[in-house]
């Protein structure tokens, strides 16, 4: 602001003294004439003027200094402004530049805006044709899509009218797998003609007798009980060696306490308690060439010692078992326990007294012979399922397990046994095994 107030002073007081730098300018032709026929007056003016006072020395020196200040700013300003030359220079340039550089920023703007819109443009082409094709091939898709639903739908009418067929077929094959029977229930089963009518209510009874086969027949004589206490029961054997007294002695009450007449059918071969059974059952039925055997209880004792004292015990409990059995026998038979004994070592020296059916029947071990059974619960073909296999001697190769809990087994020398079940210390067997094919384990 100093050096603004300083120079704006300068320039006024070289605008009051003349400024000796500048020509005077010329004045027009008419103006000159009156200024020089005024002239002569001035002079005659300033002549008669008095003379001037002399000027304040201090005032006077405090101008020449304002001057002489008012000088030195504006050399000082235009010092300056020759030193700023190159800078203003400089920054017109830049600012030169930086219009250029704006002015092309802005062109490669309007370019690339161009690129952008030109970019744009082409996408949204593509994707509208994206769009058409996706629409054409949706299309496309759901009339391949209709088409396969109307070859599906036709499919599976045919499906269904094959199908139908293969049901109808299979029902037909079902249907020819039962009998166009039922079973007959006859209060008296054995006819005239030596048939003997057997019903559904059949129990049975192969292989050894043990606790699990017990369970079996004994289980099922309830059952019928329950459903009908009218009807017969029949314990069809085909084929057992005997067993287990106390098992056995488990079915014959059982058979004893049924409220239904439990008869029991030996169609094979019957030995030992399953013979017992047989011939103390209220009726029984045998084919003629079926085999009945009785003999005395034995007893093997395999990896125990007994001294004399328990051998005697085992004796007397062995006794007791023979006369629980052996007695109701040969009551039936119409002889002693002791007579009973007596033949079965006058038949053969082993005690094992065996007859077909039709001496059996003499002898009472069987009450009625047949010669034909009629099995009216057999409604369905067996071939239409794999039958059970009946348990026999002659059916063990290549068992591993049994519905009547025997473990099949090959001794040291080749030769094929079956493991007996655990038995109850005071338990003796009733059972023909001459060859030692059932053996304790």
């Amino acid at each position: 602001m100093l050096k603004t107030s300083l120079t704006l002073a300068a320039i006024m007081t070289m605008a009051a003294h003349g400024n000796p730098a500048k020509a005077p300018a010329k004045k027009d032709a008419p103006v000159a004439k009156k200024e020089a026929k005024a002239a002569p007056a001035k002079k005659k003016e300033g002549a008669k003027k008095a003379p001037e006072k002399p000027k304040n020395s201090k005032l006077e020196q405090a101008r020449k200094d304002q001057e002489e200040l008012t000088l030195h700013n504006a050399l000082a300003a235009e010092k300056s402004k020759n030193e700023t030359n190159d800078l203003r220079a400089e920054l017109a340039v830049l600012k030169l530049e930086k219009e250029i550089l704006t002015e092309k920023l802005a062109l490669a703007t309007i370019k690339e805006s161009s690129k952008s819109a030109d970019a744009i443009s082409k996408f949204m082409a593509e994707k509208e044709k994206l769009t058409r094709e996706a629409a054409l091939a949706k299309l496309e898709a759901d009339k391949l899509a209709s088409e396969v639903k109307a070859l599906q739908a036709a499919s599976s009418l045919k499906t269904s009218a094959l199908q139908a067929e293969i049901s109808e077929i299979e029902a037909k094959e079902k249907r020819e797998n039962y009998a166009n029977a039922t079973p007959e229930y006859l209060a008296n089963p054995l006819l005239k003609n030596g048939t003997l009518v057997v019903s559904d209510r059949r129990i049975p009874f192969n292989g050894p007798v043990t606790s699990r086969l017990a369970d079996q027949v004994t289980t099922r004589i309830n059952y019928f009980n329950n459903k009908d206490p009218k009807k017969p029961i029949f314990i069809v054997i085909d084929d057992s060696p005997g067993g287990s007294v106390m098992a056995g002695y488990r079915i014959l009450k059982a058979m004893e306490g049924s409220e239904a007449p439990v008869y029991v059918v030996v169609k094979s071969f019957a030995a030992s308690m399953a013979a017992c059974i047989t011939t103390l059952a209220e009726k029984s039925y045998a084919y003629p060439n079926a085999v009945i055997l009785h003999h005395q209880i034995s007893q093997t004792f395999m990896f125990s010692s007994l001294n004399l004292t328990d051998q005697k015990e085992n004796y007397e409990d062995m006794k007791k078992w023979w006369a629980r059995l052996a007695d109701p026998i040969s009551q039936k038979m119409g002889i002693t326990s002791d007579e009973f004994i007596e033949m079965m070592y006058n038949k053969t020296k082993s005690g094992d007294w065996t007859e077909f059916g039709d001496d059996a029947k003499k002898l009472k071990w069987v009450d009625n012979v047949v010669e034909r059974i009629h099995e009216t619960s057999l409604l369905k073909n067996p071939d239409a399922k794999k039958p059970v296999a009946t348990v026999t001697r002659t059916t063990e190769a290549g068992v591993t397990s049994r519905p009547d809990g025997l473990v099949p087994a090959i001794d040291d020398k080749g030769n094929p046994y079956l493991i007996l079940p655990r038995r109850n210390p005071k338990d003796v067997y009733l059972m023909y095994n001459p060859d030692g094919y059932y053996r304790f384990k």
